[in-house]
């Protein structure tokens, strides 16, 4: 049976499908361990860490600019760049990938690295932003007010 992996540093889905991992490292091992071949579908978050958080507040949200320099953790931007690379290196087609981050910018280089690929390959270009069901584990539980402010210049 094959499986599916979600990737979030804060938000794990409803349904108990998923293989969850909480960074790139993670990730990585997941996927290493599952095998490209036995994953059926993966679901992707863009920040993954409190530098990305900061960036999506300062930048992203209100200038619609995302400066990855000024991140120090790896994104689910180099998911897709591990994903792609795995499958050119091991000939194993990439299974159906999805993007459920609410970073716009991010979501957008994302999906693009993924349908270029794909459509390289001349496959369809599959790969879209969807909305999984989750909730917010408990540590990151905030008021709205309080996690703007968290990562909010001052």
């Amino acid at each position: 049976m094959k499986k599916n992996i979600y990737l979030d540093d804060v938000r794990t889905p409803l349904e108990g499908i998923w293989t969850v991992a909480r960074s790139y490292e993670q990730f990585v091992e997941v996927v290493s361990e599952i095998g490209l071949e036995n994953i059926e579908t993966i679901s992707l978050d863009h920040d993954l860490g409190d530098s990305a958080m900061f960036e999506y507040y300062n930048n992203v949200r209100d200038n619609y600019k995302l400066e990855y320099e000024n991140i120090n953790e790896k994104t689910g931007y180099d998911c897709c760049k591990y994903l792609v690379n795995l499958s050119i290196d091991t000939e194993t087609p990439l299974p159906v990938v999805f993007i459920h981050s609410a970073n716009p910018i991010g979501s957008a280089n994302m999906m693009g690295y993924i349908n270029n690929y794909l459509k390289n390959c001349k496959l369809p270009q599959t790969c879209v932003r969807v909305e999984i069901p989750h909730k917010i584990e408990e540590e990151f539980i905030l008021s709205p007010e309080a996690r703007e402010a968290k990562w909010r210049r001052k």
